[in-house]
């Protein structure tokens, strides 16, 4: 089985202005690309090709860099781009949003500490929101394309929104202000998507 580059749910220019077109066509059509091809050769004629995404990195031998980055940027970039929206912005409601109550005090709490991880996050990396068993929330950061479902790495839990920091994803429209990158973030979460990932999850 090979994995297959994830179609956007909305067009490339959808999420103007806070994510530019072109930025959207390299990031997707380019990188996530070259992730998804360079997992299948490298998962190619191993176990590895019959299982989830989810399955290789949870038992993922962490010294298999090839299936390290490429798996993890394969995941990562997958979730993105389904948790964000050119109608998100807001704040999320129900559960989802007394879990962010429960966990951080507020959402503007949360908010504050989100950023900060994708701020501070030095060099290359994402920023997380993961729910743990029971629906506990929690934030944190990892390098490059390493997420929460790798032994060891960030939080734990499972990941239900992400924050790609690497400089590909808003250099051209940003350059070096990932202050506003994030802030820009926050106007296209889909959080009906966060939720029911949560949902699903908790």
């Amino acid at each position: 089985m090979s994995f297959e580059l994830p179609a956007l749910k909305y067009n490339t220019d959808s999420l103007e202005p806070h994510i530019d077109t072109r930025t959207m066509e390299i990031h997707h059509g380019k990188h996530h690309a070259g992730y998804t091809n360079n997992l299948n050769n490298a998962i190619k004629g191993t176990d590895l090709e019959s299982s989830s995404i989810e399955n290789i990195l949870t038992g993922l031998d962490l010294n298999n860099s090839a299936v390290r980055n490429n798996g993890g940027g394969f995941f990562n970039h997958s979730l993105f781009w389904n948790i964000m929206s050119p109608n998100g912005g807001g704040e999320p409601s129900g559960e989802l949003a007394s879990a962010i109550e429960s966990s951080f005090g507020s959402f503007a709490e949360f908010k504050t500490l989100f950023s900060k991880a994708a701020g501070t996050r030095f060099g290359s990396g994402w920023a997380w929101l993961c729910v743990h068993k029971g629906g506990k929330l929690e934030v944190c950061s990892t390098a490059n394309q390493d997420n929460p479902l790798m032994n060891g790495i960030g939080c734990g839990g499972y990941p239900i929104l992400g924050l790609d920091v690497w400089e590909h994803a808003y250099y051209l429209n940003y350059q070096n202000r990932r202050p506003d990158y994030v802030s820009g973030f926050f106007n296209v979460i889909n959080w009906d998507e966060v939720s029911k990932r949560f949902n699903e999850k908790a």
